[in-house]
């Protein structure tokens, strides 16, 4: 048998080891989300509105850990976002999660409910109106109708953080709470005048927005010195080029964007969801490009969250 075969039978025997080991302590430490040591065990990912990006993310990531790991069944779950999302796993209605990063708690209970398994993209702020209409920067949102976000969502928190930095708090403005779905249609109806939706690039639902009808992106790009220093130095400045919606270029506000996990949850297992985010990024690139964008190097600052151990032993032995 040559070299290369060797290597790869080596491989494969030790993944199944680890798998083995995998079931034996998830069966043993997730009891109690069964009737039966027969069934498989249940991991729901917590992800957003179905046209956003946190779902296709979570669909493809599901995907993956059906067909990759024996006695597994994932699935999604369809949420406001972000803050929900990190409610749902840290009280154990779900084993994973997506949030932004500014939605965490800088001081987290100790011991934490909820750690982190990886960085995995920037979302970014996006704020938008008609192509006609008369917004043509924040300061013109006042005494218009503007979706905020859903109730419960990460969009939420930074747009009312944005507003409260250009003064524009209270009822300055007259807010609406939609997810990113119901904000398209109101503002294709008329019954607003511009919504906000925080995202990776591109935003499916402001894409099919942008092809059916005339869309104008607000630049927001003087806000993030200002939302570092009131709130979190998470805040960074990116850009929405021409070529992701086909309308005129902004720069924008994004914040880190993480997958998070229950932290009870056993550290076998929490190592192979985590060396699968890893090495099938190709993969789960083709739902949704913004999951392309991570690394093994990049997904370990996951500043206020630490690390799940089964993580942080991953991208242990994953170091060349």
């Amino acid at each position: 048998m040559s070299r290369g075969r060797t290597g790869r039978g080596r491989r494969a025997t030790s993944a199944g080891a680890v798998l083995l080991m995998l079931l034996f302590v998830a069966f043993g430490g997730m009891a109690g989300c069964r009737d039966s040591p027969d069934e498989p065990v249940p991991i729901r990912i917590a992800t957003g509105s179905p046209t956003a990006v946190y779902y296709a993310f979570g669909r493809s990531l599901a995907t993956v850990l059906n067909r990759e790991l024996p006695g597994v069944r994932a699935s999604v779950v369809v949420t406001a976002a972000s803050a929900e999302n990190v409610r749902l796993v840290g009280s154990g209605a779900a084993e994973l999660g997506f949030t932004q990063a500014d939605v965490l708690d800088t001081n987290p209970a100790d011991p934490p409910k909820v750690l982190a398994v990886a960085r995995v993209y920037d979302d970014l702020l996006h704020l938008v109106t008609t192509a006609g209409g008369p917004i043509r920067d924040v300061a013109d949102l006042r005494g218009r109708r503007v979706s905020m976000g859903a109730a419960g969502s990460g969009t939420q928190i930074t747009a009312t953080r944005l507003l409260e930095v250009a003064r524009l708090g209270g009822d300055q403005v007259r807010r609406e709470h939609l997810g990113l779905d119901d904000s398209v249609a109101a503002l294709r109806a008329g019954r607003i005048d511009a919504f906000f939706f925080s995202g990776g690039l591109p935003v499916r639902g402001v894409a099919a927005l942008a092809d059916a009808t005339s869309i104008r992106l607000v630049d927001l790009g003087e806000w993030t010195e200002p939302l570092r220093r009131s709130y979190r130095e998470v805040y960074v400045s990116r850009d929405i080029p021409r070529s992701v919606y086909g309308v005129d270029p902004v720069t924008t506000v994004a914040n880190p964007n993480y997958l998070v996990v229950r932290a009870d949850l056993p550290e076998p297992l929490v190592r192979e969801v985590t060396r699968l985010l890893m090495e099938r990024r190709a993969e789960l690139a083709t739902a949704h490009p913004a999951a392309g964008r991570m690394s093994p190097r990049s997904a370990i600052a996951t500043t206020p969250l630490p690390l799940h151990p089964g993580a942080a032993d991953w991208y242990r032995s994953a170091k060349p």
